[in-house]
């Protein structure tokens, strides 16, 4: 190596600079067209994720099921570990839900107040879209709480495997052909043997039933809750 090199002076060093704004209306139009295709990217993204986590769920829930009712010597356990992991993968789906919805409302709103008013124009334009759109890409925030997020994603998808789920449990613990090897009868006599047959290990049947109960009603609640809106009317009626 040359020692005797001099460094590079102050002059020779490529200083940054940031990048310019746009300084005509077809370089604005330019800059608002890309950055359209790169949030309508983040936001596929996000949606294929969704997708997979319900895919996730509907292949657990047909293999439980397949698991269970198959054979009488599968504990009807198995459908009440199937309830506790569609209810993780519920949580999981409904945290990626709210990643979507905040790019999904920027998609949204260039589409609504820009897109929109290209192709047919409204005499009175709503003013400031711009600006909100600006200051949530400054400040990103989620629009909706993680209830509301989950609700969503109950209504349109994961109450049918939980409905489900619970049907497959109830006939598993109502009927002895599918829970011991030689036995004919269809249903069980009693509700006390009803009651028996939900036991699991040391604990009693009542509290398992209860809490089977318990968790039905508040999945009710969390999709039906009055606090939540039914509508998403900046979307339209296509909607995920």
């Amino acid at each position: 190596m040359d020692e005797t090199r001099e460094p590079p002076s102050v002059d020779n060093i490529a200083r940054w600079e940031a990048p310019p704004f746009p300084a005509s209306s077809s370089e604005y139009i330019t800059v608002l067209a890309h950055y359209h295709r790169a949030e309508m990217g983040r936001m596929a993204g996000w949606r294929d994720r969704i997708d997979r986590t319900t895919n996730w769920a509907i292949t657990g829930v047909a293999a439980m099921l397949s698991l269970s009712l198959s054979s009488p010597t599968s504990h009807h356990g198995v459908l009440l570990f199937a309830m506790v992991l569609v209810q993780l993968l519920l949580l999981i789906e409904a945290r990626r839900y709210r990643f979507f919805d905040v790019y999904r409302g920027r998609v949204r709103r260039l589409e609504k107040h820009y897109f929109a008013q290209i192709l047919a124009p409204l005499p009175d334009p709503s003013a400031g879209w711009a600006e909100l759109l600006g200051q949530d890409l400054r400040r990103p925030r989620f629009l909706i709480p993680l209830h509301v997020a989950m609700s969503r994603r109950l209504k349109r998808n994961y109450m049918w495997m939980f409905l489900i789920l619970l049907l497959a449990w109830v006939l598993k613990i109502s009927t002895p052909k599918l829970q011991e090897e030689g036995t004919a009868r269809e249903l069980a006599w009693s509700f006390n043997e009803v009651i028996g047959s939900a036991a699991f290990g040391p604990i009693s049947g009542w509290v398992i039933l209860l809490g089977v109960a318990a968790f039905y009603c508040w999945l009710a609640y969390t999709a039906l809750r009055p606090d939540v809106e039914t509508v998403e009317a900046t979307y339209g009626e296509v909607h995920v």
